[in-house]
């Protein structure tokens, strides 16, 4: 018997158990410091970190340098997009142990606690340049111990009967996207009008606010599941033929994803360092901050995930909804358009002028339109897709093209330097735009293996039934 706890009965926080409103507002000062933190990484690299007098005190810089630039040397927009590449891919990757560490190990509580901490002593060595990779070992080992598992609370707080779950993800997304919408802000403002330092250290002051937080709600939150012995063993039936074509299809597409990402995942890296360097950030008259582009986008991400729920109910009423593949090649094709305002904004500059600032918030706009209709959908998709009976691996194996996205966004950002800007947002508008043809090709291709089993199995029933042709 599962030992999950369900409080049915507690509706304190807006028809919601109170243990909810810790989890959402720590996960929002846990998003303010990752997200402040991450905005602020490649323009720091380039503007201080990676120049002389400062790139020399980094310990165990000269093997890591070596490692990525493989004998051919980069320079310091390429290398700090292959180090911001290869950071963001890690974060995608660490979850997977964090979950295992709290289910076999330390409980899923002393696991987030463990991960607070790391994320904020990461932080804080970010305000010297010798502890540069440590800061980042500790961020990646953090967040590994903290973002699958505070999710996995939420959960827990409701029985498996109990319509609030996707009410209650829903408030807690806001959490999260309120504290993206900020952090770039703050951050942005104190590492530019007082020193780097101060931005980083605002993330970890905002970490261990998200400690302290979570520790005050402890007695509202669910106990820890209790562990399974190493002779608890689950009968499982194998798999079957069907199983098994869908489980290698969905692990086919995961390449498919990651290039249906680039476009957004490409915002933290390149995109800032050519924003800040050929677009004209000036509203009315005075200047922007680059990192608020960040919270520009946070903004326009949540009102475009909600208006694309509206959306899609109101569609429903009246014709036919797409199914998820419909839905993740429609958001492909949207999402191109984003890189290919940043193109025709680029072209359409005069040689030493600046882009307008009309074209990036485009960019944003047909990038989050595109992006609600591919991460959560395919996220659903394969959680809907998937067998039974390995329905856990296949969701953590979806994450994994978040994790090659990212990898690949740090390389191709470094192109960025020899190539026209123009040229450039080109390849990410092709790239996600091949996703969008690939998801039709399977479509039409694979559209039975993919439906419902429930769906299938009519089918194959009405087909059996029906006499044999002679």
């Amino acid at each position: 018997m599962s030992e999950v706890t369900s409080v049915t009965d507690d509706t304190a926080f807006f028809g919601h158990p109170k243990g909810l409103a810790y989890l959402a507002f720590t996960e929002a000062w846990e998003r303010f410091s990752y997200y402040g933190m991450q905005t602020l990484l490649v323009l720091y690299m380039i503007h201080q970190l990676l120049l002389p007098g400062h790139v020399e005190n980094i310990a165990g810089f000269v093997p890591f340098r070596a490692a990525i630039e493989h004998g051919h040397p980069m320079s310091d927009q390429a290398l700090a997009s292959a180090v911001f590449g290869i950071y963001t891919a890690l974060v995608y990757l660490t979850p997977f142990f964090g979950g295992l560490l709290a289910d076999r190990v330390l409980g899923r509580t002393k696991t987030i606690v463990l991960g607070a901490c790391l994320m904020a002593l990461g932080h804080f060595l970010m305000a010297f340049d010798q502890s540069f990779l440590a800061a980042l070992l500790c961020l990646m080992l953090g967040t590994g111990c903290f973002k699958g598992n505070i999710a996995t609370q939420v959960s827990q707080l409701y029985s498996e009967t109990d319509g609030r779950r996707a009410d209650a993800f829903q408030i807690f997304y806001i959490g999260i996207n309120a504290g993206v919408i900020v952090a770039p802000a703050v951050t942005g403002f104190l590492a530019h009008e007082v020193a780097w330092h101060w931005g980083f250290g605002a993330a970890g002051v905002g970490m261990l606010i998200s400690l302290v937080i979570y520790l005050s709600g402890r007695r509202f939150l669910p106990p820890d599941e209790a562990r399974k012995t190493r002779e608890t063993r689950v009968a499982r039936a194998p798999l079957t033929g069907r199983e098994i074509g869908v489980s290698v299809l969905l692990i086919a597409l995961l390449p498919v994803l990651s290039a249906s990402v680039v476009g957004n995942q490409e915002i933290f890296n390149a995109y800032l360092v050519w924003a800040e360097r050929s677009a004209d950030l000036q509203i009315f008259g005075h200047k922007i901050l680059t990192e608020l582009l960040i919270s520009v986008d946070a903004f326009v991400s949540v009102s475009t995930i909600a208006l694309m729920v509206v959306f899609w109910r109101w569609w429903a009423k009246r014709w036919a909804e797409p199914d998820e593949l419909g839905k993740l090649i429609i958001g492909c094709l949207i999402g191109a358009l984003g890189p290919i305002c940043l193109a025709l904004g680029a072209s359409l500059t005069p040689a030493g002028g600046k882009t307008s600032l009309g074209w990036l918030l485009a960019f944003h706009l047909f990038n989050d339109i595109g992006f609600a209709n591919v991460l959560p959908v395919g996220l659903a998709f394969y959680a809907r897709s998937a067998p039974r009976a390995i329905a856990g691996s296949i969701v953590g194996l979806y994450y994994l093209h978040l994790f090659a996205g990212n990898l690949f966004v740090g390389w191709l950002g470094g192109q960025l330097e020899k190539m026209p800007a123009a040229q450039f947002w080109l390849v990410h508008a092709a790239l996600v735009a091949g996703a969008a043809v690939v998801f039709l090709v399977v479509r039409f291709a694979f559209g039975h293996l993919l439906r419902p089993a429930a769906s299938f199995e009519d089918d194959l029933a009405t087909d059996l039934a029906q006499p044999t042709a002679r």
